[in-house]
């Protein structure tokens, strides 16, 4: 363990370093501030203000962001090493595999997450001393463990791409083709599939909910729609067969299953394969 904490840190550090975090964190905390300088703030939305409307836009736009952002530096972890001859370097060295790789995992998660997190820590921050608004505490840990699941889900896709990839390059034009199919599995994709295969309704919501950007997008929408009156007759489905409760759990826990999985093959594949 004391060698997979030290990779992590290793990990974090060199990602601190990079070019390609500080244009991360620019992207989210710069997202805050247009948020703020346009009003959505004193705003009023669905009975929703301050705050918590300024929450419900961020998320609705890091659904869409965040997912990619992963991906794109998460890949290049085993794939980028493999180009540049790392492995030969820590084959020399007294750390397994499987610290090394797990701690690329953490290490990572650290930072992609960070960013994410001080944004919203900061809109509350803001909000409550510049604003003097009420910070929906409630609304902010409940998003904050919706944002942990999707990076943690899309960190571990990211991790078993990188494994399967043979360079960097191939690496991150699979990630976007990964993100991209995901996403328009939201609504475009899914809608064909519904109406050309005549499929019953509970077999088209199945099929949604193993996407884990829907399952995200449907959670985030349930805070201020409870009955999911944005969906029309598909709520019926979720609420008959999760409840409320039941399916705020589930977008909570499935994506973390499902990243962990990922990762847990991308490393099963990472430590069978031929490294050099």
């Amino acid at each position: 363990m004391h060698h997979l904490w030290l990779t992590a840190y290793a990990d974090i550090i060199e990602s601190l370093r990079a070019r390609w975090f500080l244009v991360y964190s620019t992207v989210f905390g710069g997202l805050i501030v247009i948020l703020f300088a346009f009003g959505l703030a004193e705003s009023r939305v669905m009975g929703f203000t301050g705050l918590s409307r300024l929450l419900i836009t961020y998320i609705q736009l890091s659904m869409a962001m965040l997912p990619i952002f992963v991906l794109i530096t998460t890949v290049r972890s085993v794939a980028g090493d493999r180009e540049a001859g790392v492995f030969e370097y820590l084959l020399s060295l007294p750390i397994t595999l499987r610290d090394w790789f797990w701690g690329r995992v953490f290490g990572r998660f650290f930072v992609v997450f960070l960013p994410v997190l001080l944004a919203m820590l900061g809109a509350a921050a803001w909000g409550a001393w510049g604003l003097d608004a009420r910070v929906p505490w409630d609304l902010l840990l409940y998003y904050t463990a919706l944002l942990i699941a999707l990076a943690w889900c899309f960190l571990g896709i990211g991790m078993l791409i990188s494994t399967l990839a043979r360079s960097a390059d191939v690496a991150q034009g699979a990630a976007f083709v990964v993100w991209l199919i995901l996403l328009l599995f939201l609504d475009l994709i899914l809608l064909g599939v519904l109406i050309q295969e005549h499929l019953p309704p509970e077999s088209a919501v199945a099929i949604a909910l193993v996407n884990p950007m829907q399952v995200f997008r449907t959670a985030s929408m349930m805070l201020f729609d409870p009955q999911l009156v944005l969906l029309g007759p598909t709520a019926y489905v979720i609420l008959d067969n999760f409840g409320q409760s039941g399916y705020i759990a589930y977008a909570i826990v499935y994506p973390i299953l499902l990243g962990t999985l990922a990762a847990g093959v991308g490393f099963l594949h990472f430590k069978r394969s031929d490294l050099p």
